[in-house]
């Protein structure tokens, strides 16, 4: 079985991350607003970015670290631009090390 990690864009350009056994079915769900919560009220939405995961456990994980992401990382890998996105890594990690040390 697989599981999935998706990323939607809403109508207020906003990004939703989830994770799902069933990426058409989910997709299908918050098309339709059965969702109820975050997507509900900003239809319609766009899949912009997807992952395929062999456990549930690794899907989960993913999609943690992806909620933790900043907006303008989020946008880079649905662009695929991974020069963006190790560059604002980088800048992450500078910042907490200025911030522990400081």
């Amino acid at each position: 079985m697989s599981f999935w990690v998706y990323m939607l864009r809403c109508a207020d350009d906003k990004f939703y991350v989830g994770h799902t056994d069933s990426l058409e079915a989910r997709i299908a769900q918050h098309q339709s607003g059965a969702t109820g919560g975050f997507t509900a009220s900003r239809l319609p939405v766009t899949l912009v970015f997807s992952e395929e995961f062999s456990s549930r456990q690794e899907a989960l994980e993913r999609e943690r670290q992806l909620k933790g992401w900043s907006r303008a990382k989020k946008a880079a890998l649905c662009r695929g631009d991974w020069g963006q996105i190790r560059s604002l890594s980088r800048i992450r990690s500078s910042f907490d090390k200025l911030r522990t040390n400081g």
